[in-house]
């Protein structure tokens, strides 16, 4: 039997609630050091092909491990990465009424990509698992820099910040490639940070910080350029955007309008976009997509409450983004994954998979088929 290629119309974000035995297998092998690593990989193993199945059952044909062997999006990915250490420390990351764990990225050496990091096994392990496309999601070579303090930066040579651009855009073109070689067809890379420079105060934060927002927004988008601009034509590239997601909370609100035009240049064939409130603005930014074959998918379907949305609202969205983009540019994804962080949003195992459900059958009924 083929299977279908992406882009697909209907799609979503990589991450999922972690089941109870995973959370239970975390703390005894993180916090209790009951039981094995092996141990702790078998509970994992076997999670991650219920929630393939799950995501093939509801009609989605790209599915992820739903980063259930994560703590964090992004952090675990840049914790592997030659050069890039993580640190505990006393303070973490503010959001929205809650603070995040409190670890922090420092860059302590030459950046690169390993040849044994471990969401290449991630990947090959879903793509063993599945009858569809298997995905995976990882951080954009920008939070790599965003999410670093100034004097985390270590090497003499990183205080030029062009010089640490370049590493990072080398780190992930190896990545790019080592993620190809191991079967990847489908990379998502979660490059949220172009939103949050969307943001008053993550500006003038990066301002006080002595880092023009606007040239960070130019910045990120060349690196990210760089990183897949060689990558082979049956490889296709994700790219998420949102404003944060920790506990169905938030970080950062702001139109695309400031980062639209930089988004769009990157080259990236699908572009998931957070638009479940008012934080992300109106559509317009929308009309900077170029014509052809890249793909938007308006996350109008939040995974931050239970709430669903109706199809008929839906339907409407989309008459309204059909007024800047072409409908045949566009799809529909949640607007950010379900548990950012192992935590998880505010929302149970049946809202999710009713939200996923609604994913797919607002595809049936806009473009015909997830495929179509």
């Amino acid at each position: 039997m083929s299977v279908a290629k992406p882009p697909f119309r209907a799609d979503h974000v990589g991450s999922l609630l972690r089941p109870e035995p995973v959370k239970e297998a975390r703390k005894k092998f993180y916090e209790e050091k009951s039981i094995s690593a092996d141990e702790l990989k078998a509970v994992e193993d076997a999670s991650v092909r219920d929630v393939i199945k799950m995501q093939e059952e509801v009609g989605l044909l790209a599915v992820t491990d739903g980063e259930l062997r994560r703590s964090f999006w992004h952090y675990d990915f840049m914790g592997a990465l030659t050069g890039l250490d993580l640190e505990e420390r006393d303070e973490g990351v503010q959001f929205a009424g809650v603070k995040l764990r409190p670890i922090f990225p420092t860059i302590t050496g030459k950046l690169d990509f390993p040849g044994d990091h471990p969401m290449i096994e991630h990947f090959k392990f879903v793509a063993e698992n599945t009858k569809v496309v298997p995905k995976i999601s990882i951080p954009g070579p920008s939070c790599c820099h965003f999410r670093t303090a100034v004097e985390d930066i270590r090497p003499a040579e990183y205080k030029d910040p062009q010089v640490l651009f370049d590493d990072l855009a080398a780190t992930y073109k190896k990545a790019v490639h080592s993620f190809y070689d191991a079967g990847c067809r489908y990379l998502q890379m979660d490059d949220i940070f172009f939103a949050y420079l969307c943001d008053p105060k993550h500006r003038a934060t990066k301002a006080e910080a002595g880092q023009d927002p606007d040239w960070l927004i130019e910045r990120y988008a060349w690196m990210l350029r760089e990183a897949i601009k060689d990558r082979p034509e049956d490889m296709v590239i994700g790219m998420h955007m949102c404003r944060g997601n920790f506990r169905s909370t938030h970080a950062a609100e702001g139109a695309y309008d400031l980062a639209a035009e930089a988004i769009f240049s990157t080259g990236v064939d699908i572009f998931f976009m957070e638009y479940d409130t008012d934080r992300a603005g109106g559509l317009e930014p929308l009309r900077l997509l170029p014509k052809g074959k890249q793909r938007v998918l308006p996350g109008f379907i939040t995974t931050k409450t239970a709430e669903l949305e109706s199809l008929d609202w839906l339907k409407q969205k989309f008459e309204e983004a059909s007024k800047y983009a072409d409908i045949d540019q566009l799809g529909i994804a949640p607007q950010c994954g379900f548990a950012s962080t192992e935590e998880g949003n505010a929302i149970t195992y049946d809202d999710q998979r009713r939200k996923l459900e609604l994913v797919v059958k607002t595809a049936e009924t806009i473009w015909g088929g997830v495929a179509a």
